[in-house]
């Protein structure tokens, strides 16, 4: 027998059949299994690279859990307990959040609902044996249960009820159900409505002092740090749901307790405002349409000037606000650019660059013009917001820095104030109030 029909036999017995087959499928399983292994791996190393705080906030609800189960394991908590102790590790689960405001806005809800639901139960468990006997207390019972559960759920819909309060509202529902559908098979419903709301209190209490003491996460910062780093970007970028998060804080950091953190929304509401104007502004410029170049070169300092001017006051904001300090540096550039836009304005009743453009080349330089001066308009009322929050807040007012001579090799701007009843040496396309030059 040659070499070939050696080869010849292993192929077969390897290569056809159903053993064949599955000798095939099984050999590549562990290389693809460690790539798996490799590729989450990868990504888990990203996930913490990314923010830390993912990492630490693992180990602290590992400790919380690891705490409450003391009363599981630990015969003398167990005995005055019993199963029930198992509530508070259930409780530190559903509880325990990656931020305080969230910890603590799950935590009173739990604790308050438990506490109500469970003094409503027992009242309807006495009221329901006490008038209906052996026959009627379970009647009485359901009637409650439909009343008390179809009235809290439909309070879940209310806006404000749901903003704050619908995790309350929803183990409300729970506990009352529990308590006072179990008190008609058990006789101490008293006692069955202590231990649950013992045990809730201590899962709740052991998450939100684990979540404070250690490496505590205020989403009322991340929250300051959103709206201003996303007011530089103008992003849209902000949901009320951190503000509602952020009121259960208490203070921190250079946060007192009642930081007007509702503020927050109005600044975010109208950076937002900012950002569609902004978005439709890059439509009309991108646009495949020419627009002349007469018009074009008549509208393009003062479109300039606005963007320029518009650009360093939202920066000069979102600087103070990161800050948290009150600044009006970003007045003078507010001012500049509605210099700029009044000469916009009068650029636009120029009948002489219009009369020969034909009317669809006109379009994108009508709407870039309004859409611009809108930009203002929207700039300044957020100047107005960040000014609100600053009073309200207590920012502290920014010391002005003394000038310096700048170096002669660096390029800076002069601000040059030119009064309007002067027209010598004003600019073809119309006067303003705010010139800057390059020295």
């Amino acid at each position: 027998m040659t070499s070939a029909d050696f080869v010849d036999m292993e192929n077969s017995s390897c290569g056809g059949g159903p053993f064949g087959r599955v000798v095939r499928w099984l050999k590549p399983v562990p290389e693809r299994s460690w790539g798996k292994v490799l590729e989450a791996a990868r990504e888990a190393k990203k996930l913490g690279e990314d923010d830390l705080r993912r990492i630490v906030h693992s180990f602290k609800v590992g400790l919380a859990l690891t705490l409450v189960s003391l009363f599981y394991y630990y015969r003398p908590l167990y005995d005055g307990f019993g199963d029930d102790a198992m509530w508070a590790v259930l409780t530190v689960v559903v509880v325990f959040e990656f931020s305080v405001g969230a910890t603590l806005g799950k935590g009173i809800n739990r604790m308050l609902a438990t506490l109500l639901a469970g003094a409503l139960a027992v009242g309807v468990h006495h009221i329901s044996t006490l008038w209906g006997g052996e026959v009627g207390e379970p009647i009485l019972i359901a009637f409650f249960v439909f009343v008390v559960a179809a009235s809290v759920t439909f309070m879940r819909f209310f806006p404000a009820l749901k903003a704050r309060y619908d995790y309350g509202l929803l183990i409300f529902t729970l506990t009352f159900c529990l308590v006072s559908v179990s008190g008609y098979r058990e006789t101490q419903v008293l006692d069955v409505a202590h231990k649950r709301l013992s045990t809730i209190a201590i899962g709740s209490c052991t998450s939100i002092m684990v979540c404070i003491c250690i490496c505590p996460v205020w989403i009322g910062v991340d929250l300051h740090n959103l709206v201003a780093g996303n007011m530089e970007n103008l992003g849209v970028f902000m949901e009320g749901t951190c503000v509602n998060l952020a009121r259960w804080e208490p203070g921190h950091g250079g946060f007192k307790f009642g930081h007007p953190w509702e503020k927050y929304l109005n600044v975010g509401s109208q950076t937002r405002q900012c950002a569609y104007k902004i978005e439709a502004l890059n439509t009309y410029l991108n646009t495949g349409i020419q627009v002349p170049a007469e018009i074009r070169s008549e509208i393009q300092e003062p479109c300039i000037n606005i963007c320029t001017e518009s650009g360093k006051a939202l920066k000069e904001l979102a600087a103070a606000l990161k800050k948290m300090t009150r600044s009006s540096s970003a007045d003078s550039h507010i001012a500049c650019s509605k210099a700029a836009v009044e000469s916009l304005k009068l650029l636009s009743l120029k009948r002489g660059i219009w009369k020969d453009a034909d009317l669809l080349e006109t379009i994108p330089s009508a709407a870039v013009a309004s859409l611009l001066i809108e930009v203002v308009a929207c700039v300044e009322k957020i100047a107005e917001a960040v000014h609100e929050l600053a009073s309200v807040a207590h920012f502290k007012t920014e010391q002005p820095q003394l000038l310096q001579e700048p170096a002669l090799s660096e390029e800076y701007h002069v601000a040059i104030t030119i009064d309007r009843n002067s027209t010598e040496g004003l600019p073809k396309n119309g006067s303003s109030d705010c010139i800057t030059t390059n020295v």
